[in-house]
């Protein structure tokens, strides 16, 4: 399935603090597009979200169309981690892994840093996670980069990132654009929409009628710049811009290509960026 009827865009978030009832940025935003227009929402934590992603697959299904969810954190890690991790080389894996470790309150309390130096533990005690507050402190997972990749035998990028220099590494969980903390915490609702709500997940699934892939919505900076106001935030922006981008491209053969481009030999493990290497087409859909 190329052409879908509904596009929704997840700007995702690891936040901690409680969650508050007034739009702001570092939540999470859901931005989605159809032939009835564009519209956002505001959801203050990740239990509030997942809601919501699960009954707009459920309104889909009923009217008997076909949805695409993008969501801006990262479903794979280099090629190797999940092996090690999992014994099994599927990033599939790893979702159900962290679907098991990780625990998040309805408050957003969660446990990302204690699973991470957990992770580290596994892998000798040096990475390749890093990154946490201050005032906090464990054993394994160091508060800077401190990480020998080439003596751990992993990549510290993905090869779809190094087609987008801008995108944070996944092993990153603390301070701005902290993609890594993110990913430990979408990951498990992932394993979630795929086992409990059929979701396909490309690149690992082939694309259904419901269909789950990463977004990088800093594809559309240009745009997202010339859009913010003085009252903007930013994250609504952007889930906004992509939606509708995503939307106006599906109506052609071009997303069919951002859906085949996903190289064989990290499909399983890595993923990909869907759109990576077409930034230019998504912001003339604008």
């Amino acid at each position: 399935m190329t052409r879908f009827d509904r596009i929704a865009v997840v700007d995702w978030s690891a936040s901690s603090a409680p969650p508050k009832t007034s739009p702001r940025a570092d939540a999470i935003w859901i931005g989605q597009a159809s032939a009835a227009g564009v519209v956002t929402s505001y959801h203050p934590s990740r239990h509030l979200a997942e809601q919501a992603i699960v009954a707009l697959i459920a309104q889909t299904r009923q009217a008997g169309e076909s949805l695409l969810v993008g969501v801006d954190f990262a479903l794979g890690y280099p090629t190797g981690f999940a092996p090690r991790l999992t014994g099994q080389a599927q990033a599939s894996a790893v979702w159900r892994w962290l679907e098991e470790q990780i625990t998040d309150s309805p408050a957003n309390l969660n446990n990302r840093f204690i699973v991470a130096d957990a992770i580290n533990r596994q892998f000798g005690g040096q990475g390749p996670f890093w990154g946490h507050p201050n005032g906090q402190s464990f054993a394994h997972l160091s508060p800077r980069k401190r990480v020998d990749y080439a003596a751990l035998e992993l990549a510290e990028r993905r090869q779809v990132e190094f087609l987008l220099p801008r995108a944070q590494p996944v092993w990153k969980l603390f301070t701005t654009g902290a993609v890594g903390g993110q990913s430990l915490m979408g990951q498990p609702m992932i394993h979630r929409l795929a086992t409990q709500h059929g979701a396909s997940v490309w690149p690992f699934d082939a694309p259904s009628a419901v269909t789950v892939a990463e977004v990088y919505p800093s594809l559309l900076a240009p745009a997202v710049t010339a859009a913010l106001g003085t009252a903007s935030i930013k994250d609504e922006v952007q889930v906004r811009l992509l939606a509708q981008a995503l939307w106006r491209v599906g109506q052609s053969s071009d997303l069919a290509g951002m859906l085949a481009e996903a190289p064989a030999d990290v499909r399983m493990q890595e993923g990909w960026i869907l759109g990576a290497t077409a930034a230019a087409t998504l912001l003339a859909a604008l």
